[in-house]
């Protein structure tokens, strides 16, 4: 009878047990990219220089200045809305997103003057950053606005 002839087996790479296709590339780490993940204050200050140069300098320049401070997402400072800040007592509530932990915050006396200023600015608002036609900012908005005003410190891009 016939002889059976071995073939050599093909290398394959190694499947996904959940649904028998292949893993897609390992991600490399951001040390790899980057040096460091946060912005030095004279960066911070750099970016402020910027924003406050735009149509609507105070409102991106305070934007900017809150999430910085406070350490806000770009979608938990464009919900902000005017009752959560109590001015009075200086304390600013925050919705954290993401399974974040809700906390309340102190408000330093440059944050507190610019606020304010943006309450005098579009006083019929529940939302503090407004767009131009009066609604909430979008987080495009936000996104568009830091890449229009990034700024190059010592030969790299500073963005936020």
């Amino acid at each position: 009878m016939g002889q059976v002839i071995e073939l050599p087996k093909r290398h394959k790479r190694p499947r996904n047990a959940v649904n028998g296709k292949v893993p897609p590339p390992l991600r490399k780490p951001n040390t790899d990219t980057r040096t460091r993940e946060y912005l030095t204050p004279t960066e911070i200050e750099a970016m402020l220089a910027a924003a406050a140069s735009s149509r609507y300098g105070h409102r991106d320049r305070t934007l900017l200045l809150v999430m910085y401070r406070h350490g806000l997402r770009v979608s938990e400072a464009i919900s902000l809305r005017w009752e959560q800040f109590d001015m009075k007592a200086r304390l600013l509530s925050v919705l954290r997103l993401k399974q974040g932990v809700s906390s309340t915050h102190p408000l330093r006396g440059p944050e507190l003057r610019a606020l304010r200023q943006l309450r005098r600015e579009w006083p019929d608002s529940p939302y503090l950053f407004v767009s131009e036609r009066g609604g909430p900012m979008t987080t495009s908005n936000v996104r568009k606005l830091v890449a229009r005003r990034r700024v190059v410190q010592s030969g790299c891009w500073v963005s936020i």
